[in-house]
């Protein structure tokens, strides 16, 4: 991979772990091709996963997990995506949530706990399916069109959402329900079940492989006990960074190829390999500058976030710039990766163009650019008040 990636590791045990999850990356990117060509989910790639250990970095030690800090995440976050960005993406989702429960304490205790000890025992994982496609992205305030009914001991759900990723794999995840009666949306932990239907819708441009297909749910039954009511300590949406330093794993394998190839490419009326040549070496230095920019931002705002606890709420326009600039940036490193690497970066031979179909899904994550603009100038002009 070379030495930029291990810029930000700080000490041995790091490096150790990096090392096996660099492992990891180059076994997923030997299957990366075969995945997003058919769109499949990488089960391959998640049983791996499983048997690393991978599945547990983020639980609390006390429930025999890792518990990786922010910065150690987004460490690994890169590497898994330099070998397979949809395979980082959809654990990235599982890690995050884990790393939000392990800090926010929203659930009960002995919720949290089982789903603790499942994870490390059984390589349970969990995600939460908001989006629909009446409402929208649960991060812009729509209301959610799936109803949660009370029942005799719980509560009977029903609705369709939308870009529910890991779902050919989760055997629970949290759904989020509007209660008429309540006139309320509230969050439910529903375990997998006959009423529950994965319609595979998942066809898109890039990030084939995340398996984020519809999740159908018909009277689907969930306790009261788990009606998630809890909010938590507020940890600023931190954990979110699993998504830009998902792009920047796939900038950095952009930029990699692109080096390589300039230095292996030599066009018979070259003396030398196209890297000699000043343009291709500004092209190169151009990819440097945006990479080095957004990982600078991006570990500064996780070191931040690891360090001041008590101040996470009040990073959330520094976790957005962190985002923003990451992923607009890989979007431009791996253009410029592009270029330098010519014509033939558009055949389905190369993985150039899986890296910029890839790249781009990024704008489409939370905080989403209009999102983030917004929180920094109602940031800016509330100084001036």
């Amino acid at each position: 991979m070379g030495r930029l990636i291990d810029q930000y590791i700080r000490s041995a045990e790091e490096q150790h772990l990096a090392d096996k999850t660099a492992e990891l990356a180059a076994r997923f990117a030997a299957r990366a091709d075969k995945h997003d060509k058919a769109g499949s989910f990488p089960h391959d790639n998640f049983a791996d996963l499983l048997e690393a250990g991978y599945l547990k970095l983020t639980v609390p030690a006390e429930y025999g997990g890792g518990e990786l800090s922010l910065h150690e995440l987004v460490t690994q976050q890169e590497r898994l995506a330099y070998g397979d960005g949809s395979t980082a993406l959809a654990v990235g989702w599982h890690l995050g949530q884990m790393l939000h429960l392990r800090t926010t304490r929203k659930w009960p205790e002995p919720l949290f706990a089982e789903l603790c000890r499942d994870v490390v025992s059984k390589g349970a994982m969990i995600n939460t399916f908001a989006s629909e496609a009446g409402s929208g992205s649960p991060s812009r305030g729509g209301k959610p069109e799936t109803t949660a009914i009370q029942a005799e001991g719980g509560w009977l759900i029903s609705g369709r959402k939308t870009f529910s990723t890991l779902s050919p794999i989760l055997d629970r995840f949290v759904v989020t329900a509007y209660i008429p009666e309540e006139e309320t949306a509230a969050d439910f932990l529903v375990f997998r079940n006959e009423n529950v239907t994965v319609h595979e819708t998942w066809d898109t441009l890039g990030m084939r492989g995340t398996g984020s297909h519809d999740v159908v749910l018909s009277e689907v039954f969930a306790a009261d006990e788990h009606r998630l009511t809890g909010k938590g300590v507020d940890d600023g949406g931190g954990w979110l960074l699993h998504i830009p330093a998902c792009y920047i794993g796939i900038a950095l394998a952009a930029r990699d190829f692109a080096i390589s190839f300039a230095q292996s490419y030599r066009p018979n009326h070259l003396q030398g390999p196209i890297a000699e040549l000043p343009t291709v070496q500004q092209s190169i230095g151009q990819m440097e500058v945006e990479l080095r920019t957004a990982r600078s931002l991006l570990y500064e705002a996780a070191g931040r976030w690891d360090r001041e606890p008590a101040n996470r709420p009040h990073l959330r326009p520094e976790l957005g710039v962190a985002k923003y600039v990451a992923t607009n940036h890989a979007i431009k490193v791996v253009d410029i990766a592009m270029r330098i690497v010519g014509g033939s970066s558009l055949s389905r031979s190369l993985p150039l163009e899986r890296y910029y179909r890839d790249v781009r899904a990024g704008l489409h994550n939370p905080p989403m650019d209009n999102t983030v603009l917004h929180t920094l100038a109602t940031s800016a002009l509330n100084e001036q008040r």
